[in-house]
């Protein structure tokens, strides 16, 4: 199996994203997820722009990483320079990477207008950095910058720009789409009609601002590239890079070239979430391959045809990529949701049952009152349960009362919550001051009941949502509130809906208490 090699920049390019920061810090753990991911190049970022890249190149000279070379990052020496006296190739070679790549211009616009020099010079100075680097340096890589768009305007020139970078000794010449406007169509010729000039493998560098990073990269090696650049989950300047998340599977299944092993692929979904986290971004749902949404089914029908044959309605198995199917349920499922659901949690019904009929019916006229299943599995469960007649009540409600009061014009509100419940015919009535009237209740409730099941010490409000349901009515709509709770082991959603945001909390918050009681015996009983 012929293999592509893979280059990622999340570190430089990822980070140049308008609203992204990576700190040293984060930047020596993510290297070391793509180092276990199977990248090949890690590019560093640029050591000669700023501080925090130098000490990331110090850092990562003193780690040990299993098979990815690091990658330094810089331009060629500038117009009319000497290239030993050029600050930013001295800081590459001070970076003391396994390979250093540098960019050098191949469209004559930018030639002309962005380095106010002429077509000579530019190609004196790729060759002049190119050497001066392949003699302090193991391995070069030249990006082409602008090569397509120079090769639509001046493709003798643009070709030349490549020869000489190859003449200097380039061990990769990688053709770049900076400003991502190129179509595949026009990468695959582009690349079909220099081929043959330039003999030093190629590479692939793609943006983002058509929506066919990806595409593009794909088509270019199917062309003839034997590396591609790109970052984790896309991110990058304007619209982004190629998405290495997307681009890795595609290589691997659907063109059958290899870039990573199947133990490595499978760490893709946990690999893109973590990006997402240390850049502080919510991971997209719906991200092809690895979103949560990515292997989702919700129609009646789709569940029906995946519970006889995946293939009806998944391209690939999720488990390939770390992720998993999900079956949503919702007032367009069907009773193959139902049962699928009742698998997942364990519940033994018979698909003949009318009970299942009757859950269906209860899941179908709590979504017309605005109730919504696909984020509240526990509520779900319990609405399930309690059906079929399997759960279990551990306490009874009895009231509560929230008082939000302003003592001052500068001071923050005060919020109190007094919940009255019964457990085993005992009364109990507490009170809880909170930072909002949502805080005071869960305090006052969990207060009343961790006596009595002190399990509920581990629990936590991880999220709390709110949806107005019907705009036109203003602050007389129906309020949906979702909660997303946790304990050590896992986390589940709980859904809640009135008029009232206190009630739909409430609503949602029990649910959520509930949800772990009911969990909590079952796996006591299954001990």
């Amino acid at each position: 199996m012929e293999t592509i090699r893979l280059y990622d920049t999340t570190l430089r390019d990822g980070s140049q994203s308008e609203d992204i920061t990576f700190t040293v810090e984060d930047k020596i753990r993510i290297a070391h997820k793509l180092d276990e991911l199977g990248m090949h190049y890690i590019e560093g970022g640029w050591p000669g722009s700023n501080p925090r890249d130098i000490e990331f190149f110090k850092r990562a000279g003193r780690v040990s990483f299993q098979q990815a070379k690091i990658a330094a990052f810089g331009s060629t020496r500038y117009p009319e320079k000497k290239v030993e006296d050029d600050p930013n190739i001295q800081h590459l070679l001070k970076a003391e990477t396994a390979a250093v790549t540098i960019f050098g211009k191949s469209w004559d616009l930018h030639v002309r207008e962005a380095l106010s020099t002429n077509q000579d010079e530019n190609l004196r100075m790729i060759a002049d950095s190119l050497t001066y680097l392949k003699n302090h340096c193991g391995e070069v890589l030249f990006d082409a910058e602008h090569f397509f768009d120079g090769y639509k305007s001046n493709p003798e020139y643009a070709v030349k720009v490549i020869q000489e970078a190859e003449a200097a000794g380039a061990d990769w010449v990688v053709l770049c789409d900076t400003n991502g406007g190129s179509l595949p169509s026009e990468i695959t010729a582009i690349i079909n009609a220099i081929s043959g000039k330039v003999r030093v493998p190629l590479g692939i560098h793609t943006h983002n601002d058509s929506e066919l990073a990806v595409a593009n990269a794909l088509a270019a090696v199917q062309a003839g590239a034997r590396q591609v650049q790109g970052t984790i989950n896309g991110i990058g300047e304007r619209c982004g890079n190629a998405n290495l998340i997307s681009i890795i599977p595609n290589l691997r299944i659907k063109l059958g070239l290899g870039c990573v092993t199947d133990g490595q692929m499978r760490r893709l979904k946990e690999v893109s979430s973590f990006v997402d986290e240390l850049a502080n971004k919510a991971h997209w749902n719906h991200q092809p391959y690895v979103g949560q949404s990515a292997f989702a089914h919700k129609g009646g029908v789709h569940v029906s045809a995946i519970q006889k044959n995946r293939q009806t309605y998944e391209h690939i198995e999720p488990e390939i990529v770390g992720n998993q199917r999900r079956i949503l349920v919702s007032d367009l499922s069907g009773k193959g949701n139902i049962l699928y659901k009742a698998k997942e949690y364990g519940i033994d019904v018979n698909g003949n049952d009318p009970k299942v009929r009757k859950i269906l019916d209860t899941l179908k006229n709590s979504e017309k009152l605005g109730y919504q299943y696909e984020g509240a599995e526990g509520s779900f469960e319990l609405l399930m349960r309690d059906a079929l007649g399997e759960k279990e009540v551990y306490f009874e409600f009895l009231g509560f009362r929230v008082i939000v009061e302003k003592r001052q014009g500068d001071a923050e509100p005060i919020s109190e919550a007094t919940v009255k419940i019964a457990v085993n015919g005992v009364q109990e009535v507490t009170a809880a001051e909170g930072t909002g009237p949502v805080n005071a209740l869960d305090k006052a409730i969990k207060k009343a009941l961790i006596k009595f099941y002190p399990e509920l010490a581990d629990v936590h409000l991880f999220d709390y949502k709110v949806r107005i349901l019907d705009e036109k009515k203003g602050t007389r709509a129906n309020i949906r509130v979702l909660i997303e709770s946790g304990d050590k082991h896992k986390k589940w959603g709980t859904v809640g809906v009135s008029e009232n945001i206190i009630e739909a909390s409430w609503q949602a918050l029990v649910d959520s208490i509930e949800y772990k009681l009911n969990a909590f015996e079952k796996k006591k009983d299954a001990l």
